[in-house]
């Protein structure tokens, strides 16, 4: 556990040196800085439209850092021969990739939480400034906090979502460059979203396209799982329970990832 967890600073620390980290993290702080000033023309649903496109900037922003970690940290240090100048210290390969996914969540996090916490602040002032825009009176900063309470479920919500992603990039970056493991995991992102209206818009066609599209709903992530949208148009709060679902359908799948990346990396050729 020891030498897991050494891996995981390790790779941590050099994600977050990277340039890449900074770039992302500011381009999702100013796209949540403008989102509050754009005028939607909801007549009066600004404040949700914020929300669910705020969400959409921290999930892509933390997801294009998981899946570059993972490139960087995995493909390209077996790519350029480094991995087996650590795999020939007393740290086995299962050690190596599990310490390399955790490295992953803990750079992930901290994205969630520092572009979470300017998300929280950025909803209080979007419901005074709307507020402001109708010639009413700001309601009191604790009459807001409703407001955040609702975006906070989303918030897990979408980091387990990355995090499934990210376990499925830490499996394919044992094989595949960077360039490939990007469009695949992408690609990945995409239907894990639209395999539910596959499904449904199958129902009583051809045999074998019904066949197909419940196959790529049983093999590809069920990321519609994780998806708030609904809970955000309507303005209902996501239950616990659902939080706790979503929790182990993140945990079973990652850990069916790291199996099949166990799988992969076993006997991977790193001389």
């Amino acid at each position: 556990m020891k030498k897991t967890i050494t891996i995981a600073r390790a790779t941590a620390k050099e994600a977050m040196r990277q340039p890449v980290f900074f770039v992302l993290l500011f381009v999702a702080i100013a796209m949540l800085l403008i989102f509050p000033l754009v005028p939607y023309n909801t007549f009066g649903e600004d404040v949700k439209m914020v929300k669910d496109t705020g969400l959409q900037a921290i999930l892509i922003s933390s997801l294009l850092m998981a899946l570059l970690t993972a490139s960087s940290g995995i493909a390209d240090e077996i790519e350029g021969r480094t991995a087996i100048t650590l795999l020939s210290k007393p740290v086995n390969r299962r050690q190596f990739i599990v310490g390399k996914f955790v490295g992953i969540l803990l750079v992930v996090l901290t994205m969630f939480l520092v572009l979470g916490a300017l998300f929280c602040l950025v909803i209080i002032y979007k419901v005074g400034y709307d507020a402001r825009e109708s010639a009413r009176v700001p309601p009191p900063y604790l009459a807001r906090l409703p407001e955040v309470y609702q975006i906070l479920p989303g918030l897990v919500l979408a980091y387990f979502e990355v995090i499934v992603i990210g376990s499925v990039s830490v499996a394919i970056s044992t094989r595949l460059p960077m360039l490939v493991n990007l469009v695949v995991c992408l690609a990945l992102f995409v239907l894990g979203h639209l395999t539910p209206i596959l499904v449904q818009v199958s129902e009583g066609q051809f045999e074998a396209v019904g066949f197909m599209a419940k196959l790529f709903a049983t093999i590809f992530p069920q990321l519609e799982v994780f998806n708030v949208h609904n809970s955000i148009a309507t303005g209902l709060m996501i239950p616990a329970d659902y939080l706790f679902m979503g929790f182990l359908y993140c945990v079973l799948y990652c850990v069916l990832a790291l199996l099949g990346a166990f799988i992969l990396f076993e006997d991977r050729d790193l001389a």
